[in-house]
Parts: C-alpha cells; structure tokens; sequence
C-alpha cells in the first residue's frame, strides 16, 4: 500500500484529491512502536501530528490518587496529536502504544509550509480539522453529562 492509499484512509484527510495526498506524503515519515512505548507525554512540546495506519494508540493522563485515566483508544484511520499544530501550549495528554503500530509522522513546521504555498489543501485539511475538533467536544460534552447525572463529577 502506497502512503498516498494509506493518507487517503484517514479521517483528516478524507476528500483530498490525490495531488494533495501526494503532497502530504512527500512531508511524512512512517515509524514503528511496540506495545507499552510511550509516544509523547503530557506537557511535551507539541511538533507533530501522528496518523495510525496500524494498530492501537491509547491517550491518556495521569489522575492523581487514581493512576491512568484512558481518554480514548484510537485506531487505524484516526489522528492524533492535532492540536500542537493548532496552538503553542504543551501536550494535554500521554499517547502510549495499546497495540503494536505503525504512524505516519508531519511535522508541524513541514505542514505549515505546505499550507502557506498550498492554500486550497489548507481549506481541506482545515475543515477535516475542525468536524474531528467538533466531533471529539461533542463525545467530551457527553461525558461530562453523564459524570454529572451519575454523580461522579
């Protein structure tokens, strides 16, 4: 499978043409991780966007008293990572390795450069961006709706 097929089976990038997806792949690099293999950490500086082609990636953060709280097991076609592309604050939460995986990597600078030049691209791209953001406050709103009727939160 080219990493043009394999861009095309994730989520942010759903619709792009393949030029795009060309494109996209010229400025990403695929890696391997093994079960357990922390991918960054809560607080890390955010310089890359992660794309799962295979297995599992387990977000997470440290709950004091409690241990590790799972936000949410992500799978092949999800993204991960995003919003160190958006903003300039630390990373919100651990991505820890669920299931052995291979994740294609962008560099934020390198995908800033490409939208700079490339602005239809970055209208696509930016879209996907914000129905997954909308999507994921939607499953959070959820949550906390339920924390609150269930007398947890």
């Amino acid at each position: 499978m080219t990493v043009e097929t394999a861009l095309s089976r994730i989520h942010l990038f759903e619709g792009i043409a393949p030029i795009g997806l060309k494109k996209i792949a010229a400025i990403s690099g695929e890696e391997g991780f093994r079960t357990g293999d922390i991918i960054f950490r809560e607080g890390d500086r955010g310089s890359a966007l992660y794309l799962i082609l295979e297995g599992k990636v387990r977000i997470s953060r440290e709950v004091s008293g409690m241990g590790e709280e799972a936000l949410a097991v992500l799978g092949p076609g999800d993204a991960f990572g995003e919003m160190s592309l958006i903003d300039e604050f630390p990373r919100s939460a651990d991505a820890r390795v669920h299931e052995r995986c291979r994740l294609l990597k962008i560099g934020k600078e390198q995908l800033e450069d490409l939208l700079f030049l490339e602005k239809d691209l970055a209208y696509e791209i930016l879209w996907n961006f914000v129905k997954i953001l909308s999507s994921r406050l939607r499953e959070t709103n959820d949550k906390m709706t339920f924390l609150s009727v269930t007398g947890k939160f």
